[in-house]
């Protein structure tokens, strides 16, 4: 009986070795196989790695906000995701996400109603509706929000000092957002000076793209500098008088963040920048308008454009 046990047990043994090697070899095989996830049993088309067939439920694509979205590390070429915050599919093409589809469509000339979210690109949580505007002033047709970038509502006049109009501020490159209400910057965090960073405003920390959604983006130092020529701007109130309205609505200092001129100037970064220390802007006081350079510590406004 005791042999017998032992015998048993030794054939046991042996079957479960057969059985970790049989589930090895199938694992290894699958690795390299066609998977097909079918309610009827058929097989992966030829072309197909995967296919996923049924006529009763559909494919649910991960789904996270832009935030979640900007904190994947290191994203493969064609990553597709659901974009809760734009509600738009999208795909990571080329070293940036892009809308596949977005509802609703968006047509320029219609509003774009953003909800934005405090946090390392947005300075407070706010809901805020943008006007758009097509037009070739800087060369070639692009989409135009009409308003500042963070701004409650389009400016009023080319001299409004509201914060609700002036909208939010952003040093060279960098994604951080600061709200300014005459007393109080928002965030509290330690204001960067001085800035040495030998780049040009990159899609990673773009405010434009990461706010308003993939395809928005910063005007260039050539965009601003044609659209300066051919809206025939020489002051505020030409700026003003244009489609885009831009009003002068002041800035942040470069080496203490202090409110400046707002009423009375006006700035907007370009994505272009002149060297590691300055950056270039589209600058329009009462008598004057241009593109000039600035130490990048500065706290600019940003009207964003889409192709």
């Amino acid at each position: 009986m005791t042999h017998h046990i032992i015998f048993k047990n030794r054939i046991n043994m042996k079957t479960l070795k057969t059985l970790f090697l049989a589930v090895a070899l199938i694992a290894s095989c699958a690795l390299t196989a066609q998977v097909a996830i079918t309610t009827d049993g058929s097989s992966a088309d030829g072309s197909a790695m995967l296919e996923v067939k049924s006529t009763e439920k559909g494919f649910l694509p991960p789904r996270m906000t832009t935030a979640q979205r900007n904190a994947i590390s290191n994203p493969a070429q064609s990553l597709l995701i659901f974009n809760t915050t734009t509600k738009c599919y999208e795909g990571y093409v080329d070293n940036a996400w892009r809308p596949i589809w977005c509802y609703p469509p968006f047509t320029c000339g219609d509003s774009l109603t953003v909800t934005h979210t405090a946090g390392d690109v947005a300075p407070v949580d706010k809901t805020v509706t943008y006007g758009t505007v097509s037009t070739n002033l800087s060369g070639t047709t692009k989409c135009w929000i009409t308003q500042n970038l963070g701004a409650d509502h389009q400016a009023t006049s080319a001299t409004d000092a509201t914060e609700a109009s002036a909208g939010w501020y952003w040093q060279f490159n960098h994604k951080q957002g600061y709200k300014h209400d005459g007393t109080t910057v928002t965030p509290s965090t330690t204001w960067i000076y001085p800035i040495h960073e030998n780049s040009d405003w990159t899609t990673a920390n773009d405010p434009c793209a990461l706010l308003l959604g993939t395809g928005w983006r910063i005007p260039t130092k050539t965009e601003w500098e044609t659209a300066d020529a051919n809206g025939g701007w020489n002051n505020y109130n030409d700026t003003y008088a244009s489609v885009l309205k831009l009003h002068a609505a002041g800035y942040l200092y470069g080496t203490n963040v202090a409110l400046q001129y707002r009423g009375s100037r006006g700035y907007c970064w370009s994505s272009t920048q002149d060297d590691d220390n300055i950056g270039r802007a589209l600058d329009f006081v009462s008598d004057a308008s241009s593109i000039g350079y600035h130490y990048k510590s500065y706290g600019f406004s940003l009207r964003c454009l889409r192709d």
